[in-house]
């Protein structure tokens, strides 16, 4: 077992390797030239930098990059400037990094919802009052009103700055009334004919934790450690808590059935209280 002492240098190993890389992350350093830096091979550099961050030096590099991207199209920078600053070396390679990293495309990402058409309305459930986003691809937010109901439009305005928000409650009841039927609030994924549909938008890991959170079937829960394993990360359990904490869509994307590694419920976006009220009718349901 390594000693404190072990451990302490091992980060600091880590840590200035993320200082060089951050300082030259525009010329894009090859894993040796990072290595080389800090004093190892680049095969002990590896495991070292992917045991302590939880991703490989690439993948961090790609984070930097897309990160920076990113605050470049937030001030209105055009696609291909975009490009040449952040250092790739084509238009094609940038699409790439944000189709892999964020699951959509730079220009999607730099629109923030431009031309898209979201109808809201806001409905009574057996768990309080929520707030439903629909646009043409299908559902994009679902959430229980915690203070305010201009508080929750407010929210999914700054979710998608851009698009045009209309007030449409006679579109959105129905959709809300199979989520919530009257006698049950059993999945609609699991005993619709016809299944809903999500316009989801996210990061390509918050996809892939999402995508896991379905599959979790009514009444059963799991883990935060379980889904990272699920989704091939196990190291990133922190990770994986942030991700369902940024779960759009509740109830449908079941982020309330992963509880913490001791079992405890643990926190939710919209309270403790209404976690363990969702859990409970589910497995009521179950048991019926």
């Amino acid at each position: 077992m390594e000693s404190t002492t072990e451990l302490s240098q091992q980060y600091q190993l880590v840590e200035r390797a993320i200082q060089y890389i951050e300082a030259n992350a525009q010329d894009r350093p090859e894993l040796d030239e990072i290595a080389s830096a800090i004093g190892l091979s680049e095969y002990h550099f590896q495991r070292l930098f992917t045991r302590w961050a939880g991703i490989s030096p690439k993948r961090f590099m790609q984070f930097l990059t897309k990160e920076h991207a990113k605050s470049l199209l937030a001030r209105s920078e055009n696609l291909l400037e975009t490009t040449h600053q952040v250092g790739l070396s084509s238009l094609g390679r940038l699409h790439d990094l944000f189709i892999t990293t964020e699951a959509v495309t730079p220009g999607e990402f730099k629109s923030q919802g431009t031309g898209l058409t979201i109808r809201y309305g806001l409905h009574h459930t057996p768990f309080g009052k929520c707030l439903i986003g629909i646009t043409e691809r299908g559902i994009c937010h679902l959430g229980f009103v915690q203070t305010s109901e201009g508080d929750a439009i407010d929210n999914l305005v700054l979710d998608w700055k851009q698009a045009k928000m209309v007030e449409d409650y006679k579109s959105t009841a129905p959709l809300v009334a199979r989520i919530f039927p009257a006698q049950t609030i059993d999945s609609a994924f699991e005993k619709q004919t016809q299944p809903m549909t999500l316009h989801l938008r996210g990061t390509n890991f918050q996809i892939k934790v999402w995508e896991a959170l379905l599959k979790i079937p009514t009444g059963a829960v799991t883990t935060y450690e379980q889904i990272a394993v699920r989704i091939g990360s196990p190291n990133a359990v922190r990770a994986v808590g942030s991700a369902v904490g940024h779960n759009p869509i509740a109830v449908l994307i079941p982020c309330h059935r992963v509880l913490r590694k001791s079992g405890e419920f643990g926190n939710y976006r919209y309270g403790a209280a209404r976690k363990m009220a969702l859990l409970a009718r589910e497995y009521s349901v179950g048991q019926a």
